[in-house]
């Protein structure tokens, strides 16, 4: 959705590798967003990311208008199971739906045989992949690894309205992910952890929990533990002053 940072440009760059024409898609879908103050901030630096996909040499940028995506109201709904129901789509009923709508019609009109995302979104990730199989899309989906700044927080278009005291704040995130993944690693139950997690983030001033939870990588089905050769990750929301971040930490057990 545009304001691009180094999370998007790995995409970017392991697509050149891997194939002969790159395009990128720039669009803030406004059917994916259930809180019309997020999509009114929502950060816009079109003439920044064009500069820098030209200097990435990215082949074509598709650029679209909220006319050409929706020439008309959409009556068509997706509905996902119980995918759609936990975690971001019960805090954010019918953003998938604006998600499934948006990435069809992006797959209509590009065409393309490979399609990268980053894995911070990784329940969205999910709902991509059953929307290939099930709609039958000849595309391979792609997931790269969640770029981080140096001080460990996901990079994000969020992280641009952050404060710089906000931003400092913000730190909880992936260090209650790294803290949990080491206690739970260690053989500490996950209940606990959890319990724990929940009581850092009631004591900082300017962060507020939804959901800090373990999750089956693919299915992103919630567990209460782990289990041998199982492919987990833990995901967490919150709100840091005004703006919601997500982040997730994948553990192979």
């Amino acid at each position: 959705m545009g304001a691009l940072h180094e999370g998007h440009l790995d995409l970017v760059n392991q697509a050149k590798k891997e194939c002969d024409i790159v395009i990128v898609s720039i669009f803030v879908n406004p059917t994916q967003f259930n809180n019309s103050e997020d999509f009114a901030n929502y950060p816009v630096t079109i003439s920044k990311d064009l500069n820098l996909l030209e200097r990435y040499f990215v082949d074509v940028v598709f650029l679209p208008s909220v006319n050409t995506m929706y020439p008309d109201t959409t009556s068509l709904t997706f509905d996902f199971g119980p995918l759609e129901r936990i975690l971001e789509g019960a805090f954010r009923p019918g953003h998938f739906n604006g998600v499934g709508i948006i990435v069809s019609k992006l797959f209509n009109h590009i065409r393309p045989h490979r399609a990268y995302f980053g894995q911070k979104d990784l329940q969205q990730v999910a709902i991509i992949r059953a929307l290939t199989k099930d709609l039958s899309f000849p595309i391979e989906l792609i997931v790269v690894p969640t770029k981080r700044d140096s001080d460990g927080l996901a990079m994000s278009s969020r992280n641009l309205r952050l404060s710089p005291r906000e931003r400092k704040a913000a730190l909880i995130l992936p260090t209650s992910l790294t803290q949990a993944k080491n206690e739970l690693l260690s053989g500490r139950d996950w209940l606990e952890i959890q319990s724990q997690i929940k009581f850092d983030f009631e004591e900082s001033p300017l962060a507020k929990l939804e959901y800090f939870e373990l999750v089956h990588t693919d299915s992103v089905t919630i567990m209460t533990h782990l289990e041998n050769g199982s492919h987990v990750s833990i995901c967490v929301a919150a709100y840091i002053g005004t703006i919601r971040l997500i982040d997730n930490l994948p553990i192979i057990y």
